[in-house]
């Protein structure tokens, strides 16, 4: 015979969420869930997004190429283009890197939509401006096959895209 106490019961662990939920870890506060953004409002952000970068991308453009417009009678001058094309993607990168990677994790489409960008593991919104980068250039790699990479998040558990997989981020509702 032994003094010892008996062994503590076996741990169970707590169920998984809902679907459509993820658990947002105990920095917020135990049990703190936050639902996983659904593909239209999503769509709707990015939608919100591009017309906000479209003003600022085609007054900077506008001023490399002079206000040339490729139709018919006009000449094509691939150094104007590029330029072009290299302010637009600047544009592109400084708005999703500065404001998905910031503390709030929303750009101003998102923000309208009432929706985050997150880290997967750990919930934190503001996921630094280095993985923002990343993000915005893997949202290329999404569209390229005919942007299976957008609509993959409709049958994943997760709802991620490949941009969010490939820098482990979710978006969920704010």
């Amino acid at each position: 015979m032994s003094n010892l106490p008996p062994p503590p019961p076996p741990f169970d662990p707590p169920p998984p969420p809902p679907p459509g939920y993820v658990n947002y870890g105990d920095h917020l506060r135990p049990g703190a869930q936050a639902a996983l953004a659904g593909f239209w409002i999503r769509f709707l952000a990015v939608v919100v997004d591009g017309l906000i970068l479209s003003i600022p991308t085609l007054i900077l453009t506008g001023m490399l190429t002079g206000g040339a417009t490729y139709s018919a009678g006009a000449s094509y001058q691939p150094g104007k283009t590029f330029g072009a094309n290299l302010v637009s993607t600047i544009i592109g990168v400084l708005y999703y890197a500065m404001l998905e990677g910031g503390a709030t994790g929303q750009t101003l489409g998102k923000r309208v939509c009432g929706i985050r960008v997150v880290d997967a593991t750990t919930g934190q919104p503001g996921i630094g401006v280095g993985r923002g980068v990343g993000r915005y250039f893997a949202r290329w790699l999404s569209s390229i096959p005919l942007g299976l990479g957008y609509f993959w998040m409709l049958w994943d558990d997760r709802k991620q895209t490949w941009h969010d997989k490939l820098v482990s981020t979710l978006v969920v509702k704010a």
